[in-house]
């Protein structure tokens, strides 16, 4: 007889998909390696934008992808401290100081949870696929676009040196793909200029690195009523534009991957992470898609092993190995970068032959969302206007698919009027038009079986179509209502006007 012990269930842990075989284990480390390299003169730079010392943004990125890496929904995606938020709260920072910047990056993780919690994730189903495919062209396009001053008034040595990386990138892959190309790019170049002792920007060139890991804490400001009044707004808008470029970028590597990430997990585990950035000093983040392309599409990564090597490492080479890490050439990561923006173009969406089979109204959704996006180097109002811009063209696309066709009986007492396509707001304006008030005969009959009621607007124009025959001593019988619309219309007919 077997104990009751016997009989209850094991339970036992999963081994972690890194784990998988020792190949997918040195890709994963390799591109953790390669992507700390890549977030150091980014995470500089966004520095320098929100007005804060280069270390702050180092501790956001680290804190941001570890904490990620364990709480986030997309394997594999890096998030740290990005050009985005660094524009949103630069002004308050300027204004107020680094205290209430801090603070304000904890208010944001704090929101993204509430916005996670509530399901903000489920928003991503209303981004078309033409302002998909716009965010990634204009992506790439801002990725090239801020490579150009390390191009510009630079040394002459720089330009053979990223023709060098380039080449480097695009050939050595054939030879082997055991050890990423990018990261012999940065290796053989750095080599060669300390070597031979050229002079050209270095990462050491944009700020110091720091010495030490940060220490937690909570924010210099007073805890009253007016630093949350002073801090609220920046939160909002910072946690919005986060939420909505990480959504966006775990929506194209689950593309990318052919593989479904939880958005919802993926939104909480945003707030939660900046939330501990905060409370680390830094300046918070969200998804970086550069530094995504280069760990899933240039290095091949694919669990959240990476995301967590990729903020380690950062900390590791910063602290430990500071001074080589600042003798690392610029054109070496420039290059890099160049290389993950030409791979990140959708090159299909813009060929000639594409353009012309593609509906015009998704191509000028494409181009808008680019523009937009370019203009004001945020992704996020890219989104949104390319959003709205679509659901204009398709409502005005949809507005004249409700047809009317009518048959008189034979006996001349009778018409039978068939409604067909969908009411709404935009298709129930000209419904009105479509009847013959003054020469119908008494009885007049709509049949809805073909039609589907969405809105207060289609049952007021129903209303408006009543009153008018009425007004001519005219019955109007409505028929074949399904039941979604019947029960909207018995509950609002009449109800929409006074005068009804």
């Amino acid at each position: 007889m077997s104990s009751p012990l016997s009989a209850a269930p094991r339970f036992r842990m999963s081994k972690p998909d890194w784990l998988a075989s020792p190949k997918v284990l040195r890709t994963e480390v390799l591109a953790g390696l390669v992507v700390a390299l890549a977030l150091i003169p980014e995470a500089i730079s966004f520095s320098i934008i929100a007005g804060v010392d280069p270390s702050i943004g180092l501790f956001a990125s680290f804190t941001m992808a570890v904490v990620i890496s364990v709480v986030g929904g997309r394997k594999a995606m890096i998030s740290a401290a990005t050009g985005a938020v660094a524009l949103v709260i630069a002004p308050l920072n300027h204004e107020y100081g680094l205290g209430y910047l801090v603070a304000a990056v904890i208010l944001a993780g704090v929101f993204q949870v509430i916005l996670g919690v509530l399901g903000v994730a489920r928003l991503m189903r209303f981004v078309p696929r033409s302002v998909m495919v716009g965010f990634v062209n204009a992506l790439a396009v801002l990725i090239f676009i801020a490579q150009v001053p390390e191009m510009h008034d630079v040394p002459w040595a720089v330009y053979p040196l990223l023709a060098a990386g380039l080449g480097l990138m695009v050939f050595f892959p054939k030879v082997t793909k055991v050890v990423p190309a990018p990261l012999v790019s940065i290796i053989v170049l750095t080599v060669i200029t300390v070597a031979a002792g050229i002079a050209v920007p270095t990462v050491g060139d944009k700020g110091e690195l720091p010495s030490s890991l940060p220490v937690p804490g909570l924010p210099d400001v007073p805890f009253t009523m007016d630093t949350l009044t002073t801090i609220a707004p920046y939160a909002l808008a910072m946690a919005l534009v986060g939420l909505m470029e990480s959504l966006m970028t775990a929506k194209l590597v689950d593309d990318i991957t052919d593989t479904r990430s939880n958005k919802t997990r993926e939104s909480v585990g945003q707030g939660i992470a900046n939330i501990v950035t905060g409370f680390f000093g830094g300046m918070g983040g969200c998804a970086m898609i550069g530094q995504t392309m280069i760990n899933v599409k240039v290095s091949g990564a694919r669990t959240r092993l990476s995301t967590f090597l990729a903020g380690s490492f950062l900390m590791v080479l910063c602290i430990v190995f500071g001074p080589v890490v600042s003798d690392i050439p610029m054109a070496a990561l420039v290059a890099v970068m160049v290389m993950v923006s030409v791979g990140t173009f959708d090159w299909h969406s813009v060929r000639p032959r594409t353009l012309k089979r593609m509906p015009l109204g998704e191509t000028v959704v494409m181009a808008i969302t680019v523009i937009v996006v370019v203009a004001t180097d945020n992704l996020a109002i890219g989104v949104v206007v390319g959003s709205v811009t679509a659901m204009i063209i398709f409502a005005k696309r949809v507005a004249h698919l409700a047809n009317v066709s009518g048959v008189v009986d034979p006996d001349g007492k009778q018409v039978v009027y068939s409604v067909t396509g969908e009411l709404f707001f935009a298709s129930s304006n000209d419904l009105v038009h479509q009847f013959d008030y003054k020469d119908d005969p008494d009885d007049v009959v709509i049949d809805m079986s073909g039609t589907h009621i969405w809105d207060a607007s289609s049952v007021a124009a129903l209303d408006a179509i009543e009153t008018k025959y009425a007004q001519r001593g005219k019955k109007v019988t409505f028929t074949g209502l399904n039941e979604p619309s019947a029960d909207m219309h018995e509950r609002l007919a009449g109800q929409l006007t006074g005068g009804h």
